[in-house]
């Protein structure tokens, strides 16, 4: 089974986070600056088989799209899917998962000058959106 790869996509660091091969669990894999994010998915993609990408949907409390980072994250998908036809690329409602990383960033017991690094919660933010995913393909196969 191939794996799923998970994008926290920013405008400067982009976090990113990949599946398990039984797609059960998240892992986070790296968070890299965003100018970079085309080279690293076609170097990463020659060593991993991957079928489906989720990419954070970025959503105000009113459920309307945060438009200026959703421009770039649909010139991101445009140029993507073009260069990667085959990969299936999902959206995801990803509303808190900064400041659910945040606390987890607390929890986890990180000091303040290691909390304050974007790539740790970008990356952190990748994983809470991939798991999330993954539970949501759960919930729905067991209804």
């Amino acid at each position: 089974m191939s794996k799923i790869l998970g994008i926290d996509y920013g405008k400067v660091i982009t976090g990113l986070s990949i599946t398990d091969n039984k797609q059960v669990f998240a892992f986070g894999l790296d968070a890299i600056p965003t100018k970079q994010l085309m080279n690293f998915l076609e170097s990463f993609f020659f060593n991993e088989k991957i079928d489906k990408i989720v990419i954070g949907l970025p959503k105000k409390l009113n459920n309307q799209k945060e438009i200026l980072i959703e421009t770039d994250i649909q010139a991101f998908i445009n140029k993507f899917c073009i260069k990667y036809p085959k990969i299936i690329i999902e959206r995801l409602d990803e509303r808190f998962t900064s400041k659910i990383a945040f606390n987890t960033m607390i929890e986890l017991g990180l000091k303040k000058k290691k909390r304050r690094k974007k790539a740790i919660l970008n990356k952190i933010s990748a994983i809470i959106i991939l798991q999330s995913y993954l539970a949501k393909k759960e919930k729905e196969i067991n209804l």
